[in-house]
């Protein structure tokens, strides 16, 4: 995490961090990593000594313009109202749409370790009359503000044009009104049928008063405001809005020149795509953050976003693949790498700060974190998959020592999330069913090739001198090795264990699966699938 400790070397003075997120509709998984950046941002300052405020807002007075969580009947009357308007489609459980996914979202980021000084819902900042002041200074500026768009972005608005949109008096709805004149006290707005493709306006129009909540500033300028109003300094923002003319651009240029005050420093990230594709919350596209957090620990989940530099785009598609444990694989790796072992592969920059941040506690003992005895997550997926397993018993067993109270709590938490992975984002060939009884039908499809080299496993794991391996890496290596000495390509090695235990010919990872299985029942099934004179144990 060099670029944060950086950042923070950078700055001078008390530092006010911001992001705000538009709730129309189950946000996410992507949408985490906006927050877990500004976590690290906040944790850098801070342990610098710098004076730190870490705000979070939720943009509820922007329009409804997803019909994806609507139910039929509400669509024709909601579309375009606030979301901060729009009663919980999910029943009475919030009082409207916007605080129901909002809160489903924030209600993650405890659990990441993330804890906002203050979180601000904008319907309650512009009711309390806050913003007006900036509404004022936009619309006297009106002609200010078109020539920054013109400049800066190449937008054409028309002459009579006032950035401002106003909740319609007859229809309610925001995201169909126009501003087109402003006397000093009141706007004239029309609320135009045809205005936006997802909602229709009531043709109403009328003279009204824009402040206290009736109105709300373009998004544009209602960022910029937000910067005034609670002394931002550093804003990360995502690629979207960070594009040459794009959002930040013009909210930089409208700070400067219509609020006269110097935007924050920003900090752009990219986004996380699932199959090459940015996810959306409006179009349904990705996986809801409340979802993932039930799978993913806290830890590995802020791995995922903090390995690669913000500027990096992420590709996680953790439905039926084996996304999820490779994460822990990763995180296990970087933990190894931090306590001084060597591993394998490139590390990314900063690997120990990469695994300091991504720890739940800005306060923790690195060294003792790093050092603790992890139980690989594939390994455990399998364990529960095996019928009578001790896991506790076993990973100690693995160990070769008791463990400790924070090796106890990750063999826990392990255990829970390779239930809930088995249970929703598992491909098929992780889920398993080890025939004990009696070799599977399908181990007769086995060439005579593959057959001589099952005993040959089996005789190279009893000839080890410390015996069968005991772990997935050690077995995964003798596979290999025996493999490459009989001429045997890996697949059909691979494919010769799945037959001969899982009546299969594909499967999780074999080493993992037979270090999951007693090493004795192991041994007699690869000499009884080699066709060896044995007693096959029931």
């Amino acid at each position: 995490m060099d670029w944060a400790d950086e950042l923070a070397a950078s700055v001078e003075g008390p530092q006010v961090v911001n992001d705000s997120k538009t709730p129309s509709g189950t946000v996410h998984v992507g949408s985490l990593r906006g927050p877990v950046i500004l976590d690290v941002i906040a944790r850098a300052l801070r342990a610098r000594g710098t004076a730190t405020s870490l705000l979070y807002g939720i943009d509820d007075l922007d329009p409804m313009d997803a019909q994806a969580l609507l139910t039929p009947d509400a669509i024709e009357h909601e579309m375009g109202r606030p979301l901060a308007h729009v009663p919980d489609q999910a029943g009475d459980c919030h009082p409207s749409y916007a605080r129901h996914h909002a809160q489903a979202f924030i209600d993650t980021f405890a659990g990441l370790g993330i804890h906002p000084d203050r979180y601000y819902w904008m319907s309650d900042v512009y009711a309390s009359g806050v913003v007006d002041p900036f509404i004022r200074a936009a619309l006297d500026r009106a002609e200010a503000v078109r020539a920054i768009y013109r400049r800066v972005a190449n937008v054409q608005h028309p002459a009579d044009w006032h950035p401002l949109q106003v909740v319609c008096e007859s229809c309610a709805r925001i995201g169909t009104t126009i501003v087109t004149r402003w006397d000093g006290e009141r706007v004239f707005y029309e609320c135009r049928p045809n205005l936006v493709s997802w909602a229709h306006g009531c043709g109403h129009s009328g003279w009204i008063p824009p402040f206290g909540g009736r109105a709300k500033l373009g998004w544009n300028l209602e960022w910029a405001a937000q910067w005034s109003i609670f002394g931002v300094t550093i804003e990360p923002s995502g690629k979207d809005l960070s594009t040459a003319g794009g959002s930040r651009d013009r909210a930089d240029a409208i700070a400067r020149e219509i609020f006269e005050r110097e935007p924050p420093l920003n900090v752009a990230y990219e986004f996380l795509n699932i199959g090459g594709r940015k996810m959306s919350t409006s179009r349904g596209l990705g996986v809801a953050a409340h979802e993932i957090v039930r799978v993913v620990p806290p830890e590995q989940l802020r791995l995922l976003f903090l390995r690669p530099r913000p500027q990096t785009a992420i590709e996680f598609d953790p439905i039926g693949s084996d996304a999820i444990p490779r994460l822990f694989d990763e995180f296990d790796r970087l933990a190894d790498a931090t306590a001084g072992h060597p591993v394998r592969g490139e590390l990314p920059a900063g690997y120990a700060s990469v695994f300091r941040y991504s720890l739940l506690d800005p306060g923790a003992d690195v060294a003792v974190i790093a050092a603790a005895f992890r139980p690989a997550f594939g390994h455990l997926a399998l364990l529960r998959q095996i019928p009578g397993v001790d896991i506790d018993a076993r990973i100690e067993t693995e160990k070769g020592a008791p463990l400790t109270r924070l090796e106890t709590a990750t063999v826990r938490e392990r255990t829970a999330a390779a239930d809930a992975w088995l249970a929703t984002f598992a491909p098929d060939k992780a889920r398993i069913a080890v025939q004990r009884d009696r070799i599977p039908d399908e181990a007769g499809a086995l060439e005579p090739d593959q057959c001589t080299w099952l005993g040959q496993l089996a005789a190279a794991a009893l000839a080890a001198v410390s015996g069968p391996p005991a772990s997935g890496d050690a077995w995964q290596a003798l596979i290999f090795s025996t493999a490459a000495a009989a001429g045997l390509v890996p697949g059909r090695a691979f494919g010769a264990l799945y037959l001969a235990f899982l009546g299969r010919p594909n499967g999780p990872r074999a080493g993992w699966l037979l270090a999951s299985l007693e090493s004795a029942f192991v041994l007699e099934r690869l000499r009884v699938a080699a066709g060896e004179p044995v007693q096959e144990s029931a």
